[in-house]
């Protein structure tokens, strides 16, 4: 098969030295990785064949840059992994598509609804989705009543900005645990406030971004992963996480989790969803996944599925390319715990 070149947006982050691992080591082809990043991490260059600084995502000039340095480097594939670059992506993926590029994006329509938590919440409800009890904050006074729509101060509430990632933007608030108690019973990382703090802190300012409360759910985490063509899966697996800091599995497994595979088929099919997606899951008191949210692309943590036999990043650039796509048998009960590794680099 002939070499590739694959793009990489993003690629100071944490998830690139699993990425380079799953395009490189695909046991069918070299793939020359181009890595992009607004930052300037001279480390990312013991993982790239080349690395280029670009504007930020929102920055009108950003996709400029990217289609010069695919005319450059001569980019089969671009591989997204922020959700601000998306839509900017799919309004000029034309323009890509002339030089010979393929982006994998998928169509505007599942992007605009998947990039806002409410939007897709209220588009699940719509289709009778099974969803957790949700309303909509869009100012400090909307907190408390938003909040008991969902079931507080009986139970516990999650309250979440709409469109931001990464953890960005989330807190759960416990009836009946004071600021002490946060302070001293509480990790730092902990997402654990009060409602006096959480509505103090939304006062400070006159606007503020859209955010949604939404019924908690006390189980496990975990994400199904998956390849779909057209609102058809093609490739899908489960990953329980077992740990989680700051939103990234620092321990997990992968399992066979049959409710929410069919969760993930109802949602897939209504959206018809095209390229990768990673649908978020928690599961409620009685042990059945709820899902959570779902992200149009490639997820940080997929080095373990690469391990259990299914290679999203790979079997998408073939997707892309329309080349034969294999039969898979995903090897279920492969663990996964993460490490640190240093990097060093000289001046």
């Amino acid at each position: 098969m002939r070499d590739l070149t694959v793009l990489v947006s993003g690629c100071g982050a944490q998830f690139m030295p699993g990425l380079a691992d799953c395009l490189k080591q695909n046991e069918e082809r070299n793939i020359k990785i181009i890595g992009v990043d607004m930052g300037t991490d001279l480390t990312v260059l013991q993982i790239v064949d080349a690395f280029y600084q670009v504007p930020r995502a929102t920055d009108p000039a950003y996709v400029d840059s990217l289609l010069e340095i695919c005319k450059k480097e001569k980019v089969d594939v671009v591989m997204p992994f922020m959700s601000a670059e998306l839509l900017p992506l799919i309004d000029r993926k034309t323009e890509f598509e002339m030089i010979g590029t393929k982006v994998s994006v998928s169509d505007r329509h599942s992007v605009e609804i998947t990039n806002n938590k409410y939007n897709f919440y209220s588009f699940l409800k719509e289709r009778g989705l099974p969803v957790p009890g949700f309303a909509l904050v869009k100012r400090a006074e909307d907190l408390l009543p938003a909040c008991k729509a969902c079931g507080y101060p009986d139970n516990a509430v999650c309250v979440k900005a709409t469109e931001l990632s990464g953890s960005r933007g989330i807190r759960i608030i416990r009836p009946g645990v004071s600021r002490f108690d946060v302070l001293f019973g509480e990790k730092p990382n902990s997402f654990y406030t009060t409602m006096e703090e959480l509505e103090s802190t939304l006062k400070e300012r006159d606007e503020m971004p859209e955010m949604m409360a939404m019924e908690y759910l006390p189980g496990m985490e975990g994400s199904v992963d998956l390849i779909a063509e057209n609102g058809k899966i093609l490739y899908m697996a489960y990953r329980e996480s077992t740990v989680n800091l700051h939103s990234i599995p620092q321990a997990g497994e992968l399992k066979k989790n049959v409710e929410a595979y069919e969760i993930a088929e109802k949602v897939i099919a209504a959206l018809g969803l095209s390229g990768n997606a990673d649908l978020d899951f928690k599961n409620d008191a009685a042990g059945h996944p709820v899902l959570m949210e779902i992200n149009p692309r490639i997820a940080a943590t997929m080095k373990i599925f690469k391990e259990g036999g299914l290679n999203l990043p790979y079997l998408r650039v073939k997707q892309l390319l329309g080349e034969e796509l294999p039969e898979v048998e995903v090897k279920y009960g492969i663990k996964m715990r993460r490490k640190y590794l240093e990097m060093f680099t000289g001046e």
